[in-house]
Parts: structure tokens; sequence; C-alpha cells
């Protein structure tokens, strides 16, 4: 079991030649998903090596352009190509509109269903949900309707331990799925034997928590607590505190004490603004008041493997 995140963008507001907007691409559990599409983000998944046909849900964290002016170029790559697989796109109610009018205008035909799930809730809820992984919402307090996403692997099966099931004759293969599932095991004559004498823990879920874009909220601390990987986004340092503020965005500083509260295990910051000039900055402060922490740099590929 492993988690695996690809950097495709991590710059605030305009895209440069050196930096382009926020775009990542998730592997977890065997799944693939595209968490926001900035402009661009077809061809860093091309210059980074990701297929198409591994992006089958996309998740838009709110509708500022930095975050969704990729978005209609990469569905009209998918329809050029004859994609037929469904394409499910999670994002704020508007977007589904704007895509349509963007389709229509342009006359543009696709060749696959494109399934939207609109959000709307100001709370945390699930919104996927298959047999390996689930995500949740986290909602954000940005200056429009903005959420966050948890990606958390569903719990596997115990282990069997089969030297000690061996030592029990009358445990038979068929009873191995209810063991596996917890169940201590009960003989035909009463006698129950404990699961834990039975099996070992399972692997530890692994989950992953996007927070952008989004200013200072203790809120989110208990959706995020102890995840493997926090991304929270860094647009200021504490220098430019107040137009932080003012903008609804967060510093390096801010984002650092929300990791610690949190207890997460390794902080990844990013959506730096254009107006610094070393990055190692906004490092240095996050890592006045938390460790680790790391600097999103695109092409960069971030992997947590479960050492259980």
């Amino acid at each position: 079991m492993s988690l695996k995140l690809t950097i495709l963008g991590c710059h605030s507001a305009t895209p440069r030649s050196f930096a382009n907007p926020t775009a990542q691409f998730l592997e977890i559990n065997d799944r693939g998903f595209l968490i926001d599409c900035g402009e661009g983000t077809q061809t860093q998944l091309r210059k980074y090596k990701i297929k198409f046909s591994q992006i089958k849900h996309i998740f838009i964290s709110h509708l500022h352009g930095d975050h969704i002016y990729g978005l209609i170029g990469l569905i009209s790559s998918f329809g050029l190509l004859s994609r037929q697989t469904d394409l499910h796109i999670f994002a704020p109610k508007e977007l589904e509109e704007l895509i349509n009018i963007q389709l229509s205008i342009t006359k543009s035909w696709v060749s696959f269903p494109i399934i939207f799930h609109p959000l709307t809730s100001k709370n945390s809820e699930l919104i996927f949900e298959d047999k390996k992984v689930e995500v949740h919402t986290i909602p954000l307090k940005h200056r429009i309707y903005t959420n966050g996403f948890l990606f958390k692997e569903k719990a596997r099966d115990r282990k069997l331990n089969m030297k000690a099931v061996k030592e029990h004759p009358q445990i038979e293969v068929c009873d191995y799925h209810k063991i596996k599932k917890g169940h201590d095991f009960v003989s035909p004559e009463g006698e129950i034997i404990p699961n834990c004498d039975l099996t070992y823990d399972p692997p530890k879920i692994l989950q992953y928590a996007f927070c952008s874009d989004t200013a200072y909220s203790k809120k989110i601390i208990p959706l995020i607590r102890e995840v493997d990987l926090l991304y929270h986004e860094s647009t200021f340092l504490e220098d430019n505190k107040t137009l932080a503020k003012l903008t609804k965005h967060a510093t390096a500083l801010e984002a650092a004490s929300i990791a610690k509260e949190a207890g997460v295990k390794r902080l990844l910051l990013g959506h730096y603004s254009s107006r610094y000039k070393n990055e190692e900055l906004f490092l240095q402060e996050a890592c006045s008041v938390f460790t680790p922490v790391e600097l999103s740099e695109q092409g960069k590929v971030f992997q947590v493997e479960n050492q259980a």
C-alpha cells in the first residue's frame, strides 16, 4: 500500500514559463484522482507521463480561474481522442453550467458521459466511495465557496496467522472470511478463540488532505487530524499577513500551525504568490513551528509507503 502525489502545478494566480497554477495527480490504493485543473494541466500530464486514461475522477476545490481554466481543454482533448469512459467531476454546482456553455459555444463534441457531482454543502460530507477509497470534503474559508478534499484508504481485512490457525483443527477454510473480518471463532462446542489470537493487524490506512485555497481556520483540524500528508496553501509569508487576511489566503507560518495542532505526519506547502522570488523562505518560516515540511514543485513526486 502506498500513496503517490505528483505536483503538476503549485503557484497562484497567473501561469508563468516556469510556474503552473494548481493541479495535482494522486494515486492511492490503486486509484487515480486529478485534483484541480489550472491552465496547462493537460500539457503537464503529458510532460510527467500520466496517462489520460488514468483520469476517471476530477475534484475541483473552487471556481477561481487558476484552479479550473485547464479543465475545458482537457475535456476537449478527451473528446478528440475518442474517449468512451465516463468522467466524474466533483465540483461546486455552477461548474456544470460553465462547462456545458463552453462545449456548446465552441461546438465541441464529446463521445463520453460527463457526470457532474455538484457540491453545495458547507459541512464535511462523503462524496465518493468504492471498495478501496473514500473521499470527504473539507470546507474551507475563502472568498467563494471552496472545499478541500480528504482522500482515505479503506481498512483492509486482518491477516490470518496461519501458524495459530492450524493449531485449531476445528477451524475450516470456510471460517477464514469471518475471521479476517475481525470475528472471534466459536467452535461447535461453544469454545471461543479470540480473533487477536488468530490474526495480525492489517496495514495502517493512508490519508492525504488537500487544502487550497483558504484563510487560516482551525475548523479544519478535526477533519485532517494525523493524516500522512497535508497539502496546505501558503500564498504569503508573515510579512504580508494583512494581505493574506484580506484575500482569505494563508501564510506559511499559519499552514505550519495547522499542521502542528492537527498532528499530521508531513506538511506540503504550495500556491506561492509570484511576489516572492525565493521559495525557500516559505520552508524556513514553516519549519520554525513544525517539521517535516516540504515545498511543492511542479514535476516533483511525494510518496508515502505504509510501513505496517
